[in-house]
């Protein structure tokens, strides 16, 4: 008998650009086969270029379901390629983040950039106020987090950040060991604000649509 999945999707951040090792790329595919074999599908920021394209079309390929969302000044072929599945299209950044964590179970962020770092800090931070409490992970491939893993500890040490709220990352080397540590994980830290209580305008969402599992 086929195993219900705990997550139905994840979104998973990552770069338009596939970077200068083949280990990204290679953990890119290898995080897609994950996804399909356990039949999950996959959120993410639409194109089919970079680290973006290899995962969706590993999924796509798959025969899972795959969620591109892109706002509109972004959608030309020429910027982002031509993306694969359903194409969600919304009209700026801000809405693009709401409706990337609406539609999912849990967070991944692959090696990136700028962008990448801001989705991923965004739905940490939304964790951490009580948004949500799905888990939010980071494929460490060949220890390319452990920058921001050194930050993040640093921040907990100086006072900024609490024990409990730095539990709310997961990280793994492989894709395997992620999906496996997103799947056993207990939130511990003290919420800031209640989901029924929060304001989900703040983030592009009326208050009767709430970013829950």
């Amino acid at each position: 008998m086929e195993v219900e999945p705990k997550f139905k999707r994840i979104c998973v951040f990552c770069g338009s650009s596939a970077g200068n090792k083949t280990s990204y790329r290679d953990a890119a595919i290898e995080l897609g086969a994950e996804l399909v074999s356990k039949n999950i599908d996959l959120v993410y920021g639409g194109g089919s270029i970079g680290l973006m394209g290899l995962i969706s079309q590993a999924v796509y390929n798959g025969g899972r379901h795959v969620i591109g969302v892109i706002p509109k000044t972004l959608m030309p072929k020429e910027i982002t390629g031509e993306t694969v599945g359903e194409v969600k299209a919304v009209a700026d950044m801000h809405e693009r983040k709401a409706e990337m964590a609406k539609h999912s179970d849990a967070f991944i962020a692959l090696p990136g950039g700028y962008g990448t770092l801001e989705e991923l800090l965004e739905v940490i931070t939304w964790a951490q106020l009580g948004i949500h409490d799905k888990p939010v992970g980071l494929l460490n491939v060949e220890g390319y987090y452990n920058s921001l893993l050194s930050f993040i500890d640093k921040a907990v040490e100086e006072g900024f950040i609490t024990p409990t709220a730095r539990h709310i990352i997961v990280s793994a080397p492989s894709a395997k060991d992620l999906v496996k540590k997103l799947e056993e994980y207990v939130p511990r830290h003290e919420k800031v604000a209640s989901k029924k209580s929060w304001e989900m305008e703040q983030i592009g969402q009326s208050p009767t649509c709430q970013i829950s599992r």
